[in-house]
């Protein structure tokens, strides 16, 4: 297992500190009374928008309730941040988080109006996106340690395609970039295929990009794949090295998404639904789904152990944004 997921278990020892204030205290009983609402804060068709319809269509045979999967898309997540945050604390409304979400908003924005260490509760770690770094295949480089020799010599002249500030895109080539010394500006698009299609038309050399999109263009070669931002392997490119195992040791960086409630939620809810959502991610069903987008499962934690993570994560990716020279940008 990566060591993404190692960094969970410093967090265990505020499970015995934490247990108390979810007790069986509360009235799951009669939950839920009316139907669910699953917010996705970014639009249709990416890694929250699966996860959430497939967690929402699993708990509504669970719960015997509809689960309503609503986008709300824009500001980096914060809308459907915002929308969550003010909603009843009943566990009638759910949020699919992503890390930008929950741990980069935090330094990137000048005021944020949430705050997701209070303002929420976590419920699950629902999976882990790697992120594979990409080059043009005419770029002459087949290695991490080739491309930064390569861009060392380049003098700061070489760009990367981002999908906007502060997303993962952006922040785990600033990392890159913090730990080789080596001098790249970032281009912003709108998502990450317009950006791999200048990759491909060789338009922008290199981009740090989600596998889902990429790895069609991976297998036929039309850009080149010459690192891993987890420190593991993946199983769909195996032949593809860690970038930490490259010439960048510690190297180490996957987005994440998470499902939260509102804070205040009764801790018998929430424990209710901590429950059945772990339960759902663990099937086969849900491992198999989560791997054929370019996701990696995630194993359970409780409740205390995913609000320590958030606040590791916040302080984590804070860093890079401060060192990026981004911090209150938006």
């Amino acid at each position: 297992m990566m060591r993404f997921t190692a960094r969970f278990a410093y967090a265990a020892f505020a499970g015995a500190a934490l247990a108390l204030t979810f007790s069986t205290a509360g009235h799951a009983d009669d939950f839920p009374s009316r139907n669910i609402t699953m917010i996705v804060p970014f639009t249709a068709g990416g890694a929250g928008d699966i996860l959430g319809r497939m967690v929402g269509h699993q708990l509504e045979q669970k719960l015997g309730k509809a689960v309503v999967v609503e986008n709300k898309p824009g500001a980096g997540g914060v809308i459907g941040a915002n929308l969550t945050a003010q909603a009843a604390p009943d566990g009638h409304t759910l949020m699919i988080a992503p890390s930008a979400t929950m741990a980069v908003n935090v330094t990137l924005f000048k005021a944020l109006s949430y705050d997701p260490a209070k303002d929420f509760v976590p419920l699950a770690l629902a999976a882990a996106t790697p992120f594979v770094l990409v080059v043009n295949p005419d770029l002459p480089v087949r290695s991490v340690q080739e491309f930064i020799a390569y861009a060392k010599k380049q003098d700061g002249k070489l760009s990367y395609a981002t999908a906007g500030p502060g997303v993962p895109h952006h922040l785990f080539a600033e990392m890159f970039k913090t730990m080789t010394g080596i001098q790249m500006s970032p281009v912003p698009y709108k998502g990450s295929l317009p950006g791999l299609n200048d990759v491909v038309a060789g338009h922008i050399p290199v981009m740090f990009v989600d596998l889902g999109p990429a790895l069609g263009l991976i297998q036929s070669g039309k850009v080149r794949p010459i690192g891993i931002s987890t420190a593991s392997r993946l199983p769909m490119l195996p032949d593809v090295p860690p970038i930490a195992e490259s010439g960048v040791p510690g190297f180490d960086a996957a987005s994440w998404q998470m499902i939260v409630a509102p804070a205040k939620t009764p801790p018998a809810i929430v424990q209710k639904l901590h429950g059945e959502i772990s339960a759902i991610l663990a099937t086969d069903e849900a491992r198999k789904l989560v791997s054929q987008n370019g996701m990696l499962p995630m194993p359970p934690q409780s409740v205390a152990e995913l609000q320590a993570f958030v606040n590791a994560e916040i302080q984590r990716w804070g860093d890079v944004v401060r060192k990026a020279g981004i911090a209150g940008t938006q």
